[in-house]
C-alpha cells in the first residue's frame, strides 16, 4: 500500500434482484454490509425492467448504512459494479421509459436477462461483420446493441427520439455520484461492441447494424467517448449532490466502473491460494466462476483467444494490457430454485427447513446417506440412469443459443423428496458438465490450460456443488476465505481510485486475501463414470437438433 494511514473503501454491488454495499479496510477485510431489495416489472414474457431512480435510493440507503459511525474523512474511495443492465435518460438526464406496456418513466432500465431483441440480434449477426468475432461470433441478445436496435424499432417515438444518454448499469451510477458521462471500458468493450484495440467506437460496425446516424451525433453524446480503464479515479471524485445522498465527504475518490461479474473476477484473481494463485504472472492460468442467479466464467490470457461461443477477447475489461475471455450459463441459481420450487414436494421441505438455502444442505445430506444404503462409493452414481440439459433460459455459451431449451431424460412418476434429490444432482452435475464444455471450447482455441477454478457467489457456498465442479473438471476449486468476492472487487477498485495502491493488480493481490482448496477426485472409477455422463450430456444437445429438424423439415 501506498499510504500506512488509516483507511476504508466503500464497495456498492448492484445485483439482478438487490442493490448491497460493503465497507472494506485497505486490506480487505469487509467490516460491514447492508443489502436493500430492488423492484423489477416482468409483465409479460422475456420482459424484464427496473428503475434507476429505485436503484440509486437503495445504493444511498446501502452507502449510508454501513458507514454509520465512522469517520467521512477516513472513507478515502468508492467503486461501484452492477448488472449490465440498458439505462435509458431523456433530454433532460430524467428516466425514460422502455415499456411498451406502460408510460411510466420510472420504468426505464432493461434487466440484463430480457430477451425481447431476440429478432434484433439475429439481424446483428446475420451481418457477419469482423467485430462479431469478438463475441464469440455470435452477439447475444443479452447484450446492448441489439436492445438499442430494439428501442429504435419498437419505440421509437416514445424513446428513440426523446433519449438524451444511454448507459450501461454500472457507468449510470458512477455517472450519479460524479456527474461525468464517462464510461468504463469495462461496459463498452464487453456488453456494447466498443473497439478496445483501436480505442474507438466501430463506425463501419454501427453502420452496419443501422445505429451509426443516431449514436454518433452530437460526438457520440448518447453513448459517450470518455472511457476509461476500470479503477481509474474520475475528475472531481463524489459531487456535492452525491456525497449528501450517500452520507459521503464530497470529493471521495470515485472509480471507473466495473460489471458485477468482473469485479468479483478481480477478487477471485487476486485471491492467494497454493502456489500464489494471486501472483500477476500466473492470472492467466485460472478460471473466476461468478455464481448466482446466472454464471459467469472469466479468464485472463497475455494474447487474444478467439473462442467460438465465447465472448471476447475484450482487452483491458478487467486488467490493463490483458485479455478477458468470458463465458457464462444464463441460469444456473435460478434455475436450481426453480426445479426446488415446482416439486410437489417442495412445501412440505420449506415448511419442515424454513428457506431454499437450508432445503439445499439438507438435500447435500440426504444423497450422501441415499449413497451409502444402496452401497455406492460415489453419490454421483445415483443418477446413472438421470440426465439434464439445462438451458431451461437457452445458451450463452459455448453454443450461443437463446432457444435452445431444457431437457431431461430419466422422469418418474414418484413425488417424494428422494426424487427431488436425484434431479437436484443430476441439475448440479449439468451444470458443471456446461463449465466442462466452456473448457473444452476455450482449450480447443488454443488457450493455455486451466489448472484451477475459483468460485463465489450464491452457489459457491454449496459444498456438492463446488465438489461436483471439481470433479467434473478434474482441477482444484478455490475458495476464498472472504466470501463477499464482488463487493470486494468494487471496493479494490475504490482503493486503486484513492491512490492506496499504485496498479490494479497490486490492489487485487493486496485485498484478495486466501483461499481454501477444494481437491476433485481423480479416481479412475469416477473419470469414467462422468466421461460417460459427459457423453450423454452432448448427445442430448445433437437429439435437441434433431428433434428440431425434424419438426421443422
Amino acid at each position: 500500500m501506498a499510504s500506512s494511514a488509516p483507511a476504508y473503501l466503500v464497495g456498492v454491488d448492484v445485483g439482478t434482484g438487490s442493490a448491497r454495499a460493503a465497507l472494506v479496510t485497505g486490506t480487505g477485510e469487509v467490516v460491514q454490509t447492508c443489502v436493500r431489495p430492488i423492484r423489477t416489472w416482468n409483465t409479460q414474457p422475456n420482459y424484464y425492467e427496473q428503475s434507476s431512480d429505485d436503484i440509486w435510493t437503495a445504493v444511498c440507503e446501502c452507502v449510508k448504512n454501513v458507514t454509520t459511525g465512522y469517520s467521512k474523512d477516513l472513507i478515502r474511495g468508492i467503486g461501484f459494479d452492477a448488472t449490465c443492465s440498458l439505462v435509458v435518460l431523456d433530454g433532460k438526464m430524467q428516466p425514460l421509459t422502455v415499456s411498451p406496456s406502460s408510460k411510466d418513466n420510472q420504468r426505464n432500465v432493461i434487466l440484463w436477462m430480457d430477451h425481447r431483441a431476440e429478432e434484433e440480434a439475429r439481424f446483428i449477426n446475420g451481418t457477419h461483420h469482423k467485430m462479431l468475432n469478438y463475441v464469440g461470433g455470435t452477439i447475444s441478445l443479452e447484450m446492448e446493441v441489439p436492445k438499442l436496435l430494439w428501442l429504435k424499432r419498437h419505440m421509437h417515438s416514445e424513446v428513440w427520439t426523446k433519449a438524451g444518454a444511454f448507459f450501461d448499469l454500472p457507468d449510470y451510477l458512477t455517472y450519479r455520484a460524479t456527474g461525468l458521462g464517462h464510461r468504463s471500458i469495462c461496459s463498452v468493450v464487453c456488453k456494447w461492441n466498443y473497439d478496445a484495440e483501436n480505442g474507438r467506437w466501430s463506425e463501419d460496425f454501427l453502420q452496419a447494424v443501422g445505429l451509426l446516424e443516431d449514436l454518433s451525433g452530437d460526438n457520440w453524446k448518447l453513448i459517450g467517448t470518455q472511457v476509461r480503464t476500470p479503477g481509474t479515479p474520475l475528475e472531481g471524485g463524489l459531487s456535492p449532490e452525491a456525497a449528501q445522498a450517500l452520507g459521503l465527504n464530497p470529493g471521495t475518490a470515485v472509480a471507473s466502473s466495473m460489471i458485477d461479474a468482473h469485479a468479483g473476477a478481480l477478487a477471485l484473481l487476486g485471491c492467494q491460494g497454493p502456489g500464489g494463485s494471486g501472483d500477476a504472472g500466473k492470472l492467466t492460468s485460472k478460471l473466476a466462476i461468478i455464481c448466482g442467479t446466472s454464471s459467469c466464467h472469466m479468464s485472463l490470457t497475455k494474447g487474444p483467444v478467439l473462442a467460438p461461443g465465447v465472448w471476447g477477447p475484450y482487452k483491458h475489461a478487467i486488467v490493463p494490457d490483458l485479455y478477458l475471455n468470458e463465458a457464462g450459463q444464463s441460469a444456473t441459481g435460478v434455475l436450481m430454485d426453480h426445479m426446488l420450487e415446482t416439486h410437489p414436494c417442495y412445501g412440505q421441505l420449506l415448511e419442515e427447513h424454513g428457506s431454499n438455502g437450508k432445503i439445499y444442505a439438507y438435500l447435500n445430506a440426504f444423497l450422501e446417506q441415499l449413497a451409502k444404503r444402496q452401497g455406492e462409493d460415489s453419490l454421483h452414481r445415483l443418477t446413472i440412469d438421470l440426465h439434464v440439459w439445462p438451458d431451461f433460459h437457452g445458451n450463452r455459451s459455448p453454443l450461443a443459443d437463446p432457444n435452445l431449451k431444457g431437457m431431461i431424460s430419466g422422469l418418474t412418476m414418484t413425488k417424494d423428496v428422494q426424487n427431488l434429490a436425484l434431479i437436484y444432482l443430476a441439475l448440479m452435475q449439468a451444470l458443471a458438465y456446461g463449465t466442462r464444455h466452456i473448457l473444452q471450447v476455450l482449450e480447443a482455441s488454443g488457450r493455455e490450460a486451466i489448472t484451477s477454478i475459483l468460485l463465489c457467489g450464491g452457489l459457491s457456498k454449496n459444498a456438492l456443488f463446488v465438489q461436483t465442479h471439481a470433479d467434473i473438471c478434474s482441477v482444484p476449486v478455490l475458495l476464498p476465505t472472504e466470501p463477499e468476492a464482488v463487493l470486494l472487487g468494487s471496493a479494490m477498485i475504490g482503493a486503486y481510485a484513492a491512490g492506496l495502491y499504485d496498479s490494479l493488480e497490486t490492489a487485487a493481490a493486496g485485498m484478495g486475501g486466501s483461499a481454501t482448496v477444494v481437491k476433485p477426485d481423480l479416481s479412475d472409477s469416477n473419470r469414467d463414470y462422468h466421461e460417460r455422463k459427459y457423453c450423454v450430456f452432448q448427445r442430448m444437445y445433437l437429439d435437441q437438433r434433431g428433434y428440431e429438424r425434424i419438426m421443422k423439415g
